[in-house]
């Protein structure tokens, strides 16, 4: 008999265990190599470290109590952890610091076939601000999952304050702002035309609303879009420099769920799969609610998902 495990969790057996173990191993060699040292945190956080952090990332975990009575969460990313050990147990550090780890993290499924539990590699530059560290951790992880043996993979860039900007520029009710850049978050961009139709805005102010999430490609994206990606245009530069701006995708309506992102995000893809392998993006105030303020950014993978993605590729040929 086979007894039933919780719905979005899963076993995983020797065979695949080996394989992600040498694919972690590749993607650790990777960050190591560029100086990033490993870190580790509890997979609890008390809830009101996960809410000083972001207030969606504290409802989005599964929670608990203690023998005290303090509520309790499971982590639902490792960025929050990460900011609070910077400020608080890492305070004598001088930055710029470069930090990478290997966890499981917890979240909701919102869909079918979701996992509530999933295993995170990922990187956070502290200290580094503006396009500089951008370009950083978006090369490192493009050398990464060349390490990894992908080759078709891409990191998608957008700015998470562009579509806020311009719905206060337009002066849409701050109540509305929420729901519309949720329908954003979930690409449901049929659904944001018809909320934008709605808003009772002048037509010409409608059709940018609908049409700014549309604008995805190179570089010519960024000359399209005018003055208002000015910090964009500075990361490409620097990506340029770098040799990786030929291995991204400039997507102006890309934003991220979760709240404490400041300026770049970012969505890691392979065309051999349908889903994303991870994301992230600089987020300047986060830290600074822990009580050390300092610019950051980072990007997480999903390992099992670079896993698939993987065979994807060797089937593919």
């Amino acid at each position: 008999m086979i007894h039933p495990i919780p719905p979005g969790t899963r076993d995983v057996l020797p065979d695949e265990m080996r394989e992600l173990r040498a694919l972690s191993e590749r993607l650790r060699g990777a960050f190591e190599a560029a100086g990033y040292a490993e870190v580790w945190t509890p997979a609890l956080e008390y809830e009101q470290v996960l809410r000083a952090g972001d207030e969606r990332a504290a409802g989005a975990g599964y929670r608990l109590f203690d023998e005290h009575g303090e509520v309790l969460a499971l982590r639902s990313d490792m960025t929050i952890p990460i900011a609070r050990v910077v400020a608080g147990r890492m305070g004598d550090s001088e930055p710029p610091l470069r930090l990478c780890y290997f966890a499981h993290a917890y979240r909701e499924a919102r869909a079918a076939g979701e996992l509530r539990e999933f295993l995170q590699g990922g990187v956070e530059l502290v200290g580094v601000p503006g396009a500089e560290g951008d370009a950083e951790v978006v090369a490192l992880i493009l050398d990464a999952l060349d390490e990894a043996g992908l080759s078709r993979h891409r990191v998608g860039i957008g700015d998470a304050g562009l579509y806020r900007s311009l719905l206060a520029s337009l002066a849409v009710p701050d109540e509305l702002h929420q729901p519309l850049l949720e329908r954003l978050s979930r690409r449901d961009l049929a659904g944001l035309a018809r909320d934008v139709a709605e808003l009772g805005l002048p037509r010409g102010d409608r059709e940018l609303l609908a049409a700014l999430p549309e604008l995805r490609g190179g570089a010519e994206v960024l000359e399209r879009a005018g003055e208002a990606v000015e910090e964009l245009r500075a990361l490409h530069a620097e990506l340029e420099r770098r040799g990786a701006a030929d291995r991204v995708i400039y997507d102006l309506g890309l934003v991220r769920e979760l709240g404490y992102y400041t300026g770049a995000v970012f969505e890691v893809y392979d065309p051999a799969v349908g889903f994303a392998l991870g994301g992230g993006g600089r987020y300047d105030e986060l830290i600074g609610r822990f009580g050390r303020p300092l610019p950051a950014c980072g990007i997480a993978l999903d390992v099992q998902r670079v896993h698939i993605a993987q065979a994807a590729e060797e089937g593919l040929g």
